[in-house]
């Protein structure tokens, strides 16, 4: 039941925008510069990011499902590979082109190729994480002889100025004092972005180079006792209830209500996040899987903004599994946070830097906002 990744791909859109370029990409809302970039950027300390932009016309270069497809086509396992071969297609995303029909299957249809099984999974970043576990379930039963998964954002949609609306002026005031606001929805334009990344997982390691044996995967959802904390296509009411966008009297109350912008409640995610993936989750999980800290040559943490790392790590160390920051990786500094994206394309990075080696293990951790859901994979160099 063995299960490598063979190949791992990414695919950023276009050139990197630093941070300078962000606004004349996104567009200026009521035409007036942004007050709050710059100190939103200070925080998450990401210095480019990729949109699926033109910066002549600021039309949409690429779908998500364009993206996708990209980055599958560019998984190069030794001997070859390409859309004919595919057995089983997982995809993930937060941000689909399209409510109907399933985000696997249009990229299946910008691939071509032959008949395959394919599995759309929803979620927010988690879910390009179901992906491969769905993916990564098929090989190991012996259901497919491969299988392909794939994580995918297309965020930049929702940051352009002609779908935001204006900044409260008293939050912006407030900002300095109290970074967690920079979650809010007429925040998030500077911290989200597009890419896209895929994984070949068979049932051998390839014949030369490395894989990655994947150990195991574990999910923890916490919904059963938390409210919706990121959310969009709907508005969430002061008890915590959430009303979808099918509720709403009309088209017009729709657009209105700005409901379809992503958005986060700064209060829950500040007193949640980092206490439910570390203190609520890895313990238990360690004592599952025997981890040590002392066996974990990588970690890979996905974090929506570098504001979040100190109390990873005060966290991970009071709970006893304090890694040392020089076994940490991360790229979003450079590549942005692409949600479920984001630990396909930190794999392909730290893979293609040279700096892994035969039987060095990975601890990757992906955790999801959404209501709640947290991801820790476990890999071994092969």
């Amino acid at each position: 039941m063995d299960v490598f990744l063979t190949a791992v791909s990414a695919f950023l859109p276009n050139e990197p925008v630093g941070n300078a370029e962000m606004e004349a990409l996104l567009g200026l809302v009521d035409a007036v510069p942004s007050r709050t970039r710059a100190l939103i950027l200070r925080s998450n300390r990401i210095r480019q990011r990729y949109y699926a932009i033109d910066p002549v016309t600021r039309r949409t270069t690429h779908t998500n499902a364009q993206l996708t497809a990209e980055a599958v086509r560019r998984l190069a396992p030794p001997g070859g590979f390409g859309p004919t071969g595919i057995e089983c297609l997982a995809c993930g995303t937060s941000s689909p082109d399209q409510l109907m029909p399933g985000h696997a299957s249009m990229v299946h249809g910008e691939l071509g190729g032959g008949p395959c099984e394919v599995a759309t999974t929803g979620g927010i970043c988690g879910s390009g994480m179901t992906a491969l576990k769905y993916a990564y379930m098929s090989v190991a039963l012996g259901l497919t002889g491969n299988a392909v998964a794939a994580g995918s954002e297309l965020a930049s949609t929702f940051l352009r100025a002609e779908l935001c609306g204006g900044v409260d002026p008293a939050k912006a005031a407030e900002l300095p004092h109290r970074p967690i606001l920079a979650f809010e929805a007429d925040f998030l334009r500077w911290m989200l972005s597009d890419g896209a990344g895929a994984v070949l997982l068979e049932p051998r390691p390839a014949p030369e180079g490395l894989s990655l044996r994947v150990d195991w995967i574990e999910h923890r959802s916490f919904a059963h006792e938390l409210e919706t904390c990121m959310w969009a296509g709907g508005l969430k009411g002061e008890d915590g209830t959430f009303t979808g966008w099918r509720e709403a009297g009309s088209a017009r109350e729709v657009a209105d209500s700005r409901c379809l912008l992503v958005r986060q409640d700064v209060k829950l995610l500040n007193r949640e996040i980092v206490r439910t993936s570390v203190d609520r989750t890895l313990p238990g999980l360690a004592a599952k899987r025997g981890l040590r800290t002392d066996r974990v040559d990588w970690f890979l943490p996905h974090y929506s903004s570098d504001f979040f790392r100190a109390e990873l790590h005060e966290r991970m160390v009071a709970e006893g599994f304090g890694i040392p920051p020089e076994r940490w990786f991360t790229n979003l500094a450079t590549k942005g946070n692409t949600g479920a994206a984001s630990i396909y394309i930190i794999l392909e990075e730290l893979l293609r830097s040279g700096q892994l080696e035969k039987g060095q293990r990975l601890l990757c951790f992906i955790p999801e906002s959404g209501r709640f859901s947290i991801c820790y994979m476990h890999l071994t160099v092969c």
